[in-house]
């Protein structure tokens, strides 16, 4: 999923070259949208998904018990506040990397409830286990945050995201997504543990033995020791998974699939219980400069490296729609302004900023489902470049997915596209722009090297060439419209604004001065005055 360079030559050579001639396409609405097919009933997805509704229902109701029998009321609650105030702070820091193309709520919310009630009920119980074999056998139980924590935690924690992964894979589109899920695993998971932590060690204990006053003090040194300063320790650990999670999902070889996501479950669990021993080393032998160093040296360092990778990756999506959408320009889908709004979340505000202005509330609602809609487009586009639909009904439905989000596309450009009165009229017709100017003035403007921002042209009439479909997948794939599909939206010629070169002028409009036929294409047809009504 490493980007590739980006396109050559000059901005309008690399945006659009759609060549004239082709007969105009019908400007009428589509009469129905087209429909995603319908999966088949599998009674096994079905029964799966109400499998894990009932382990989440029955995990959390168990964590629930535990947690009441282990702490008592007062210490629960206070464990719950305290453990609940960083959650919306570090879910926020997640979601804001997944700003190109949001994830459905639903799945963020069992990414969340698998850390939070699964995760932290399979762990707790084989954590139990195991210290009391290591005291059987007279080993410290210290121990199990070692050798067993570490791997069951990491490995129950990546268990919703996989299941993800294998159900929902076209919901994971590359390793942001990935972190994402992942990450909400992980914040869940953290929560619970630090209501065990901070009501159970913090609150408790300390009023068990010195009273209210002692323990109040020990949920502050815990709250700011595990939350303040390492909050991030869990969703770190995880985030090993997300990388190759998302490696897995943006891969068509098999293998890769496969030893991606278990060679960063590995990275994760060896980096978990790494951490979970510098503090039995520092308490077995007294040094507290081992956890200094181990803290400074190694997990610091990690951490920020992970955090610009997330960032690096954060506009690897924008980069995604300059390489990828430039086909959907030359076929006559898109405009290269239209491109150009999504290569950054600067250009993308702006955008949504100026349908506000020229199209209202609807029309900023339209800018963002048009934005999301084309993300989506690049990166299922980019998909079949890939050869990730290994199955021939898995790329008939990315071809039918293919052609609904292009219908989205047309049908959010009609609340915002030729609709700015301090824009001049203007058309794109592949090559140059063809502007009308407030004075009366015309004349032709080559496409800039920088893009113009926001989107003040309109469609050309030619119907769009076709372009051939990626190896494997259908030839009807939208880029040549199969029978009974619409063709893109055409926007006719305001009055009395120049034709395109190459392009008959509109019914009932003659051609303008200056604006002669090419040589090799046929003169326009006959026109008079436009009528009269």
């Amino acid at each position: 999923m490493w980007p590739a360079g980006r396109v050559g030559g000059d901005y309008a050579d690399g945006m659009a070259d759609t060549p004239p001639g082709a007969p105009p396409p019908t400007t009428a609405a589509p009469t129905a949208t087209p429909q995603m097919p319908s999966r088949r009933r599998n009674w096994r997805r079905f029964l799966v998904l109400a499998g894990v509704i009932l382990l989440i229902a029955a995990s959390a109701v168990f964590m629930l018990w535990e947690l009441g029998e282990s702490l008592g009321v007062d210490a629960l609650l206070i464990g719950v506040v305290a453990a609940v105030l960083p959650v919306p702070v570090l879910v926020a820091c997640f979601l804001w990397l997944d700003r190109y193309e949001p994830e459905p709520l639903r799945y963020l919310v069992f990414c969340f409830a698998w850390g939070a009630f699964v995760s932290t009920a399979a762990s707790s119980t084989v954590n139990g286990f195991s210290a009391t074999w290591f005291e059987a056998a007279g080993l410290p139980t210290a121990l199990t945050a070692v050798l067993v924590a570490p791997f069951i935690e990491e490995l129950t924690k990546a268990l919703g995201p996989i299941l993800l992964l294998i159900f929902r894979r076209r919901e994971i589109s590359g390793i942001t997504d990935a972190l994402v899920y992942c990450g909400l695993s992980a914040i869940g998971f953290a929560m619970v543990e630090n209501i065990l932590y901070i009501g159970g060690l913090g609150y408790r204990a300390g009023v068990d033995e010195f009273g209210p006053a002692t323990g109040t003090q020990q949920v502050i040194a815990i709250f700011t020791l595990r939350i303040l300063l390492f909050g991030f320790a869990h969703p770190l650990f995880t985030s090993m998974t997300g990388v190759g999670l998302g490696i897995a999902a943006r891969s068509a070889d098999r293998r890769v699939r496969v030893l991606a996501p278990a060679a960063g479950l590995l990275l994760a669990m060896m980096l978990h219980g790494a951490w979970n021993l510098l503090p039995t080393l520092t308490q077995a032998t007294g040094e507290l400069l081992i956890q200094l160093y181990g803290l400074i040296g190694v997990m610091v360092p990690i951490f920020f490296g992970m955090v610009g990778l997330a960032i690096w990756l954060r506009s690897w999506e924008g980069r995604l729609t300059e390489r990828i959408l430039p086909a959907y320009v030359r076929s006559g889908w898109l405009t290269p302004p239209e491109v150009a709004t999504l290569s950054s979340l600067g250009r993308r505000h702006a955008a949504r900023v100026w349908a506000k202005r020229v199209g209202g509330d609807q029309g900023r609602r339209a800018m963002a489902g048009y934005q999301f809609a084309a993300t989506r487009l690049a990166l299922l586009r980019d998909g079949m470049r890939r050869g990730l639909d290994d199955r021939p009904a898995q790329r008939e439905r990315a071809v039918a997915e293919e052609r609904h989000l292009l219908e989205l596309i047309s049908g959010y450009r009609a609340f915002f596209v030729g609709r700015d009165p301090r824009a001049p009229a203007g058309v794109w017709d592949g090559h140059r722009y063809h502007l009308r100017f407030p004075d009366g003035s015309q004349r032709a403007v080559a496409a800039p090297e920088e893009p113009v921002v926001p989107i003040p042209v309109v469609l050309a009439p030619p119907a769009p060439p076709g372009y051939p479909a990626p190896p494997g997948y259908p030839a009807s794939s939208g880029h040549s419209m199969p029978p009974g599909y619409p063709m893109p939206p055409g926007y006719p010629v305001p009055p009395g604004y120049p034709t395109p070169p190459g392009y008959p002028a509109p019914s009932g409009y003659p051609t303008p001065p200056g604006h002669s036929v090419p040589p090799g294409y046929p003169p326009p047809p006959a026109s008079g005055p436009p009528g009269q009504g």
